[in-house]
């Protein structure tokens, strides 16, 4: 959150409400923080856990390695505590394994460079972004990444509750990502909460892409596909790009433009309006030129505009998304078209 000084104290508008007037305190001498407007309050580690939904647990484990401090542990944790934190953290485990998975496969495997890796060269990415953001390949077979994980041994159950495998009528187990590209979607702590697929053929019925489903990690409202990477630019530019497309982060950051954001192919949420509301009021809506992305900016902003954020919208030429412009005209030509056609939603 933005603070800023209030006596002794600092006062920022509430992460947890959509208000207008700040009711969210913060005490550096007491070492708590108040939400007025919700009633919530704590200590840093209890914000961490109302402001990202972490546990306890996860709450000083995240501390701890951001401030390099080793935890002691100084009792047994129940069982229930236990098998609670087993599983969200072997969601944790198996999400990052299949990042890694991914994303070898990619670099490694026949079919991942001549398909997967040529197609993202081909969308003009470089091998730094690829990594930076873990992008990945998954092969056309039924049971590739089922094997290894096996072989591995990993808990079936645990996969198939993080959406990785799928259990058919008849019991036959497989892989729910085959023949596409994968992105890893990260939460908030830079954590693989989830994993995207853009298909690679152009198969009838198919859908063109195809996300994890939900789980007791990933809620969709609840993320923005680039923030992990690109809030401290959010913060630095006092502006969030918005965008719709996961090309459209991966271009705009590779081309220096780090305070950019996707909704990831759904309508924009109250959940997502609050991050970006968290770190800026300023938001610029970067949509397609072609009418349904007209119409998609002008969906997203009426929420944007509830919330009290400061909106402008930029309409590309049409034919262009912001992936395909800064391809054409580069990093200095895009943001000059941004500065100079940025108007003011109202």
């Amino acid at each position: 959150v933005n603070l800023k000084k209030r006596g002794s104290n600092y006062a920022a508008l509430s992460p947890f409400t959509n208000e207008k007037t700040p009711s969210f305190y913060v005490s550096p001498s007491k070492q708590i923080f108040k939400c007025f407007s919700t009633g919530k309050g704590g200590d840093s580690v209890k914000f961490l856990m109302e402001v990202d939904s972490l546990s306890y647990v996860e709450a000083l484990k995240y501390l701890a390695k951001k401030y390099n401090i080793e935890i002691q542990y100084d009792r047994q944790i129940t069982d229930k505590e236990q098998v609670e934190q087993s599983e969200r953290d072997a969601l944790f485990i198996v999400m990052e394994y299949a990042k890694e998975f991914y994303k070898n496969l990619l670099f490694e495997h026949p079919d991942g460079k001549a398909i997967g890796l040529t197609y993202f060269k081909e969308r003009g990415l470089n091998e730094k972004t690829i990594t930076d953001f873990g992008l990945g390949f998954s092969p056309e077979g039924w049971d590739t990444f089922l094997k290894d994980a096996e072989k591995k041994q990993y808990s079936l159950s645990i996969l198939e509750k993080a959406g990785l495998i799928k259990v058919s009528e008849n019991g036959k187990k497989f892989d729910f990502f085959r023949n596409r590209i994968i992105f890893p979607i990260y939460n908030n702590s830079g954590k693989v909460v989830a994993l995207a697929g853009r298909i690679m053929t152009n198969e009838k019925g198919t859908a063109k892409y195809i996300n994890s489903p939900e789980t007791e990690l990933y809620h969709k409202s609840q993320i923005l596909y680039g923030l992990f990477q690109c809030k401290q630019g959010i913060k630095s530019e006092d502006n969030c790009l918005l965008v719709e497309g996961y090309m459209d982060v991966l271009s705009l950051y590779q081309g220096g433009i780090k305070n950019v954001v996707a909704s990831s192919g759904t309508s924009l949420t109250e959940d997502q309006v609050k991050l970006i509301s968290r770190i800026t009021k300023n938001v610029t809506v970067l949509y397609d030129g072609d009418k349904a992305g007209i119409n998609a900016a002008i969906r997203g902003t009426d929420m944007l505009l509830e919330s009290g954020l400061n909106i402008k919208v930029v309409i590309f030429p049409d034919g262009h998304d912001p992936d395909s412009y800064i391809n054409e005209v580069g990093s200095e030509g895009f943001k000059n078209y941004v500065s100079g056609s940025a108007k003011d939603f109202i």
